[in-house]
């Protein structure tokens, strides 16, 4: 049997390295791409390949779709990585939410539709996007990050829909808490993009600042290792009959009960208070 290939993105911590190490311990090819080139250098040394893909880039992504198809056959994708950008909505840049829609969406998008004709051409493949509970539920002060992974629910959902009746998978990973650098890649875009002094709710964003510094104080209970997600992955790019939706961690599997069964009004009180 030929060894499968998938193409991981956001692999220099987190969620895409834990995947990225695992399924080449399967037996997979694994593409294991960053937005540095260092870190690419990183996962290099340690036996990975790796070569440079950044979503808010668009030749990169052309590079990285060519190079990860030249060998002929892509068997799957996981788009993965994305950031966030704490605050507001009314403290919220247009060009704030413009720049993220660009990583978190825009360029998720083009990088699929250079590879879904390959995988339509050879007869089949996976796709797998890693979105997050905030993807069908809201919550204060991450309105950028909710509306890109909404946008990302619903264009997956779309996508889903149009391959019925062809051998293209199309999957939805939705986490919640999990151990990542996320909080500390948010505070770099909370320090860029979140003008604290010209806000009407300045002590409050400052609490939220130092909420994101500290690492959101103690652990949480509920939050999960990266390998919780890999786990999921592995099912929707082996299994037979992958599954649509693939939720991770406690809060998500109760979040979604909250929104089926109870009403918009009990999940906003819920949500309101995290």
């Amino acid at each position: 049997m030929a060894q499968r290939s998938v193409l991981i993105t956001g692999c220099s911590s987190g969620i895409g390295l834990d995947a990225a190490r695992t399924l080449a311990a399967r037996g997979w090819r694994v593409m294991a791409t960053c937005r540095a080139e260092a870190d690419c250098d990183r996962l290099r040394a340690e036996g990975l390949e790796s070569f440079r893909l950044d979503y808010a880039d668009p030749d990169t992504i052309a590079q990285g779709a060519a190079r990860a198809l030249a060998g002929g056959r892509l068997d799957a994708l996981f788009n993965n990585g994305a950031y966030a950008i704490p605050g507001f909505i009314e403290d919220l840049p247009t060009d704030a939410l413009r720049a993220i829609f660009e990583a978190n969406f825009f360029g998720w998008h083009d990088l699929t539709r250079r590879i879904l004709p390959a995988m339509r051409a050879q007869g089949g493949g996976r796709i797998v996007q890693c979105s997050s509970v905030l993807g069908f539920a809201p919550a204060r002060w991450r309105g950028a990050y909710v509306a890109t992974k909404h946008a990302l629910e619903g264009y997956t959902d779309c996508l889903r829909l149009e391959m019925r009746g062809l051998p293209v998978h199309v999957s939805l990973i939705e986490p919640g808490p999990i151990t990542t650098r996320f909080n500390v890649n948010a505070l770099k875009q909370f320090d860029r993009w979140i003008d604290r002094a010209g806000s009407a709710r300045a002590a409050e964003l400052d609490g939220i600042r130092a909420r994101y510094a500290r690492g959101d104080g103690p652990p949480n209970r509920f939050e999960l290792p990266p390998s919780a997600v890999t786990a999921k992955l592995i099912h929707a790019l082996e299994s037979p009959r992958p599954r649509g939706r693939y939720y991770v961690t406690t809060p998500t599997y109760l979040v979604a009960a909250l929104r089926r069964l109870a009403p918009r009004r009990a999940l906003d009180w819920v949500m309101a208070r995290n």
